[in-house]
């Protein structure tokens, strides 16, 4: 396996750093604007009913990850109890969301999984199969977003509703070929980077598609119910799809910062900042804390009952 060049790694790491500072410079922009009070006044005056909903969302969400484990105890052919699944998956996106995949996706699903008799090849495969059902939900809802012409960039944006489109249809040919492939290919073995993968069946594609694409849905109906529907449903959809994106770029934890500059970018003329500024940070504490908290509670009565067996 061939190394990075040193060139291109600092080629990398400098638009890393362009990047976080393009971002910083526009939080400082709007923070400057901002006023807080109101943004506060704005967080206190969401109704009971809201928060509800926000809330219920939210577990929704989580479920929903949680489906992505019980599908991938299916493709990898294991027999954990579906209930354990479930725990070790809300455990882990509690942490991926907060943390980064690389700790929560990855780190703690070794470390669970094989607390719970999983060989590491099994857990690769639990690994690869949530990962890419993850963003294979994304690029089909994104792709569709995309292609009808429902996310529209800011004007000074160096993409615009062309390039998203073709962007868009680039994302629907993935998907396409990976459901063909799945189709014509399943159980044909892959060797990627010394490890040993298989396609999932159509079927289980599909399923990955039908969790993936929910998922981020749901996510967005969440800001949708919190921006107390002041922008129309697919524009939310689309601007968090695009967030997602700037997120995983910057690689920074739980995408703080991140998330709101995309947000305020594309948003900020059609809300007022101080209600768009609320419903984010309402967003963040239901979506991204209250689940961590849970999520560690959680670790550690896994640990803890792991040591009384032993």
């Amino acid at each position: 396996m061939k190394t990075p060049r040193p060139g291109l790694r600092r080629l990398g790491r400098i638009a890393s750093l362009l990047f976080l500072a393009l971002v910083a410079a526009l939080l400082f922009r709007y923070a400057r604007s901002v006023d807080w009070q109101e943004v506060g006044d704005a967080i206190r005056g969401y109704g009971t009913t809201t928060l509800a909903i926000a809330a219920g969302l939210v577990l929704l969400s989580y479920g929903i990850y949680c489906g992505y484990d019980l599908a991938a105890r299916r493709y990898a052919r294991h027999h954990l109890p579906a209930q354990r699944v479930a725990i070790i998956a809300f455990i882990c996106y509690g942490f991926s969301l907060n943390l980064g995949a690389a700790v929560g996706s990855a780190g703690f699903r070794y470390r669970l999984y094989s607390r719970s008799g999983l060989g590491m090849g099994t857990i690769h495969h639990i690994v690869a199969f949530s990962v890419s059902t993850n963003w294979l939900g994304y690029l089909l809802l994104a792709g569709l977003l995309f292609t009808s012409r429902s996310v529209v960039p800011p004007a000074d944006w160096k993409i615009h509703v062309p390039g998203l489109q073709i962007l868009g249809a680039a994302m629907l040919a993935t998907v396409a070929a990976y459901l063909v492939a799945c189709w014509r290919f399943h159980d044909r073995v892959l060797h990627v980077r010394g490890r040993h993968f298989r396609l999932p069946s159509l079927p289980l594609a599909l399923l990955q598609l039908a969790l993936a694409a929910g998922n981020w849905s749901v996510m967005a109906a969440i800001v949708y119910v919190l921006l107390q529907q002041q922008v129309d449903y697919p524009v939310v959809l689309g601007v968090l799809l695009l967030g997602a994106v700037a997120t995983a770029i910057a690689h920074i934890p739980a995408g703080i910062g991140v998330l709101e500059a995309v947000f305020l970018a594309m948003l900020g003329r059609a809300v007022a900042q101080p209600q768009l500024l609320a419903a984010l940070l309402v967003y963040r504490a239901f979506y991204y804390l209250a689940p961590l908290v849970a999520a560690t509670a959680m670790y550690a009565a896994f640990e803890a009952h792991g040591r009384r067996k032993a």
